[in-house]
C-alpha cells in the first residue's frame, strides 16, 4: 500500500516544489506579484525590465540550486542510512559535508592544486574531502564487526571536530578579509551565490547519481534484511557499500562545492519518506529527492526573508530545524545494539 501511494506523494510534492519556485522567484527585497513572475517566466530570459532582471538572474539560478542540493542531500541521506542500517545518518553528521567544506576550503584559501585543476578543483577537492570523512567515520564506528548508534554518532560527531578545526586553522591563515568570508559561507552553507554557469555540474551530479542510485535499488532493499542476509541472496556487501560510498561521496562533495555545509536534510527528509512510502528504494528515493527540494527550497525562503533586508545562511535555519528533529528521533530510538556490518 505505500509503494501504491509513491506516485500520488511524488505529483503533490512536484506540485508544491512549483509552487514553492513561484514563491521564491516572488518574494525578496523588491516583491513581485506571483501573476508578473509567470508572465515574466514564460516569456524567456530575453524580455526587458527590471522584473526580469531579478527573476532571470539573480533568483532563478538560486532557486533552482536549492532545488538542486536540497534533492541530492535527501538522496544521499536516505543511501547513507541504508549503507549503514541506522536512520540517524547524515551527510552532516557522518562528517560528509564537513569534510567536503575542508576540502573546499583548503583550494579556496591555500590555492592548493587550483592552478592545475582549474575550475574542477573546488568540485574534486570537496569530494575527496567527504569520501575521507565518510571512510574515517566508517571505521571509527566499526569493531568486531559490529556498529552501534552510539559509536555512529560519536565518530561523526569527533570527526566533525576534527574537520572543523582544520576549517578553522585554515581561517586564520587566510590572508584576506574575503577569503575568510568565503570560508564562513562553507561553514554555514548558503545559495546566496548561485550563477547560471555554476548549476551544470550539481544538476549532472544529482541526476546521474540519483539514477544510478535508482538503478541499485534492489542491492538497497537487500541490505536491510542484514549483513548476511543480503550476503545469502547473493550481494557482495563489501564491494557494494565501498562503490556507493563512493558515488555518494562524489554526489555530496558536488553539492556542498556550490552550497557549502547545509545540515539535517538528509536526517529528516528520507525519514519522513520513508514512513509514507515505506523502505523500498525504487519508490523512496524519488519522493525523497522531491521532498528534499521542497524542504531546502522552503528553508532558503525563510532564510532571505525572515529578517530582511538581513539574509540568514540557509544552512542556520535547516540546524534550528533539524537540531530537534534529531534529538526527538535519539531519545525515540531504543534500539542501541550492534548492527552486523
Amino acid at each position: 500500500m505505500s509503494r501504491r501511494r509513491a506516485p500520488a506523494v511524488a505529483l503533490l510534492l512536484a506540485a508544491a516544489l512549483a509552487a514553492c519556485a513561484v514563491a521564491g522567484l516572488a518574494l525578496g527585497p523588491v516583491r513581485i506579484p506571483p501573476g508578473q513572475v509567470l508572465d515574466t517566466v514564460l516569456d524567456g530570459p530575453g524580455r526587458p525590465g527590471a522584473f526580469a532582471s531579478i527573476v532571470w538572474d539573480v533568483r532563478m539560478p538560486r532557486v533552482l540550486l536549492g532545488a538542486v542540493v536540497g534533492a541530492g542531500l535527501a538522496v544521499a541521506g536516505t543511501v547513507l542510512q541504508a549503507l549503514v542500517r541506522n536512520q540517524l545518518a547524515d551527510p552532516f553528521l557522518l562528517g560528509a559535508s564537513s569534510g567536503a567544506s575542508a576540502g573546499a576550503v583548503a583550494v579556496i584559501v591555500l590555492g592548493a592544486g587550483a592552478g592545475v585543476l582549474g575550475g574542477i578543483g573546488v568540485p574534486l577537492a570537496a569530494f575527496a574531502g567527504s569520501m575521507g570523512a565518510l571512510v574515517a567515520v566508517y571505521a571509527l564506528a566499526r569493531r568486531g564487526g559490529t556498529m552501534t548508534t552510539g559509536r555512529l554518532i560519536l565518530a561523526g560527531v569527533a570527526v566533525q571536530y576534527v574537520l572543523s578545526a582544520l576549517t578553522s586553522l585554515v581561517l586564520v591563515l587566510a590572508a584576506h578579509p574575503d577569503q575568510m568570508r568565503s570560508v564562513l559561507f562553507w561553514t554555514l552553507g548558503g545559495l546566496g551565490g548561485a550563477r547560471w554557469d555554476e548549476l551544470a555540474l550539481p544538476a549532472v551530479a544529482l541526476l546521474l547519481g540519483t539514477g544510478l542510485l535508482i538503478a541499485l535499488a534492489r542491492p538497497l532493499d537487500l541490505l536491510l534484511a542484514g549483513e548476511e542476509g543480503a550476503r545469502t541472496l547473493g550481494l557482495d556487501t563489501g564491494r557494494f557499500r565501498a562503490v556507493v560510498f563512493v558515488l555518494t561521496s562524489l554526489v555530496i562533495g558536488v553539492l556542498v562545492a556550490y552550497s557549502g555545509a547545509i545540515g539535517f536534510v538528509g536526517l529528516m527528509v528520507p525519514h519522513a519518506a520513508r514512513m509514507v512510502v515505506g523502505a523500498g528504494h525504487r519508490a523512496l528515493l524519488p519522493v525523497a529527492a522531491l521532498g528534499g527540494a521542497v524542504f531546502l527550497s522552503l528553508a532558503d525562503l525563510l532564510a532571505r526573508t525572515a529578517a530582511a533586508p538581513e539574509e540568514m545562511p540557509v544552512g542556520v535555519v535547516t540546524a534550528l530545524v533539524g537540531g530537534p528533529f534529531f534529538l526527538w528521533m535519539l531519545r525515540r530510538s531504543t534500539r542501541t545494539e550492534g548492527v552486523a556490518g
